[in-house]
């Protein structure tokens, strides 16, 4: 599975960026897909995952109530709305794909390039 993430880029606090990962085969259906962040000397953090029939989400507390994970079987992508953003949020965002549910970049099975994304006024 090869995943392609896009949509980072330079926003003000308490914008909004949406980010999108997509890959080429349907496979990607059949897999729980997320997305995690790292911060310049920080480690990689998990930000959002959704199961493979697109069901509940789960995030992390720091973005809780701001950003929304969703999928679109059809167009075998899987989206990270992010409002109200904030500098603490800027860093590289990494799409990820597993056989279920992760909190941990253990559980990923394959990774995509990062995307920027930085807040900043």
């Amino acid at each position: 599975v090869q995943l392609q993430a896009s949509g980072g880029g330079l926003v003000q606090p308490g914008g909004a960026l949406r980010l999108s990962c997509a890959t080429a085969g349907s496979t990607f259906n059949s897999y729980a897909a997320g997305w995690f962040r790292q911060a310049p000397g920080n480690e990689r953090e998990f930000v959002a995952t959704i199961s493979w029939a697109g069901g509940v989400p789960y995030y992390a507390d720091s973005v809780k109530g701001r950003f929304i994970i969703s999928r679109d079987k059809v167009k075998n992508t899987v989206y990270l709305q992010m409002n109200n953003l904030k500098p603490e949020d800027t860093a590289v965002y990494y799409c990820a794909a597993g056989p279920r549910v992760f909190y941990s970049a253990y559980d990923v099975d394959y990774w995509g390039k990062g995307t920027q994304v930085t807040v900043s006024s």
